[in-house]
């Protein structure tokens, strides 16, 4: 019972994902509902978690909604939308304590499949429409969500890089959708995208805890009565490089800190055989205090308040974020290069790749004490294609040599420069 992979099943065109175990109190249980990014869907699809959690058809008022989670002795309710790839992602989260350590006359895991179900296929409504009020409110709450980000130039420095560096790709869309776009979203058309998202949405439903695989699909099997003939799933994606000239974003607002935000592509995605080294290669320019970025960008030179990298393995993406004096633009900007040059010929330490290495390794392994981490870990699988468990992915980190981050350095190209600078000139 206590082995620690997952077992595979389907019902309904319902992919699913159980790791029977004993290891935790509770049921983690999460259910993935993947489409493709597009400006005509993005919108509507990121409204419609709002909406579900506000009731359903048998506890159509929010406040029901909410003491049914009490009866389930406080079990956890949570969705996530974000984007993976070209991809928009909808998550929805229970966590429900374990039958043994209550006393219920209803498995709990029943129950929760029971809320679950409803809540995605059942959603309450008025005159074959979502419930305006549900629908009001929760529009202007996206609303303020997205505002939010502009209110954040380091959100915003971020997504505006990401809009500029794929202006001609799906991946510049936000997965909150677009405020431009909400006002015209009404409860009619709202719950018509949403039926069409439920029939043509990739689902996949883990469950880690004290059960079966053949108990979760009689569970969704009960529960999850779905009109659907197909499951689309996910392609990897297919990154090619060009040798373009760099392209300069440069934009002014009130601000008086500048953001100076590069946007760089590889090759190289989470599918790919050298993944490990382009893991090593981020975590070295940028991802811990150690890295290149953080000691002579913000250390040495004292040119940034920040100065950080991040890899999207799914999109082949490396983001570059700093936040620096306006003046000290250029400075920055080329010492930033320099430490992109010194990965690529090679200067690399053996302290760099030691410790890069621990870094690594203690997340993964820190991961494996989270039911829904080694959920979100695994989920990678189903986006990527690529079956790779955590213990073969410690061991081709640990036979990164040198040479690999070299190889890795070079398949990355500077594709975008975004500087955020004030309205006034110094």
């Amino acid at each position: 019972m206590n082995k620690m992979i997952f077992e595979r099943g389907s019902v309904g065109q319902i992919r699913i994902h159980v790791m029977p175990t004993t290891r935790f109190k509770t049921f983690a249980v999460s259910l993935y509902a993947g489409i493709p990014l597009a400006r005509e869907t993005v919108t509507a699809t990121a409204l419609t978690p709002f909406v579900l959690r506000r009731g359903t058809a048998s506890y159509p008022e929010t406040t029901q909604f909410r003491e049914q989670l009490e009866r389930l002795y406080g079990a956890g309710f949570g969705f996530d939308v974000y984007k993976r790839g070209s991809y928009q992602i909808v998550q929805f989260r229970m966590d429900t304590i374990n039958d043994s350590f209550v006393q219920s006359e209803q498995l709990l895991l029943s129950q929760s499949f029971e809320f679950l179900g409803e809540v995605v296929t059942k959603p309450v409504t008025e005159s074959n429409a979502f419930r305006s009020s549900y629908v009001a409110s929760e529009r202007e709450n996206v609303r303020k969500k997205l505002e939010a980000i502009i209110n954040d130039k380091m959100r915003y420095a971020a997504e505006r890089c990401i809009e500029e560096m794929f202006r001609n790709d799906s991946y510049r869309l936000h997965p909150l959708g677009e405020r431009s776009d909400l006002e015209q979203v009404t409860p009619e058309s709202l719950y018509s995208a949403y039926q069409e998202w439920l029939k043509n949405t990739s689902l996949d439903l883990y469950v880690v805890g004290d059960t079966t695989l053949a108990e979760v699909e009689e569970l969704v099997t009960r529960h999850f009565q779905l009109n659907r003939t197909a499951s689309p799933g996910y392609k990897p994606e297919q990154v090619k490089l060009s040798n373009s000239e760099p392209r300069t974003v440069t934009e002014k607002l009130d601000v008086n800190q500048g953001k100076l935000n590069l946007g760089l592509r590889t090759d190289i995605t989470y599918g790919d055989e050298r993944y490990a080294a382009a893991l090593l290669y981020n975590g070295i320019l940028g991802s811990y205090p150690h890295s290149k970025l953080f000691v002579n960008v913000r250390e040495k030179e004292s040119l940034a308040y920040y100065a950080a990298s991040r890899f999207d393995g799914h999109k082949g993406m490396i983001g570059i974020q700093s936040g620096i004096e306006i003046a000290n633009y250029e400075k920055a900007l080329d010492i930033i290069k320099a430490q992109l040059a010194s990965l690529q010929v090679g200067e690399i330490s053996e302290m760099e790749m030691t410790q890069t290495k621990a870094m690594i390794r203690n997340s993964l392994l820190e991961m494996q004490d989270s039911a829904f981490e080694m959920i979100a870990y695994d989920f990678n699988r189903i986006l990527s294609g690529k079956d790779r468990p955590v213990e073969q992915l410690l061991s081709e980190v640990e036979q990164v040599q040198p040479a690999d981050v070299v190889e890795a350095a070079n398949t990355v190209r500077l594709d975008t420069i975004y500087f955020l600078t004030g309205q006034k000139e110094g």
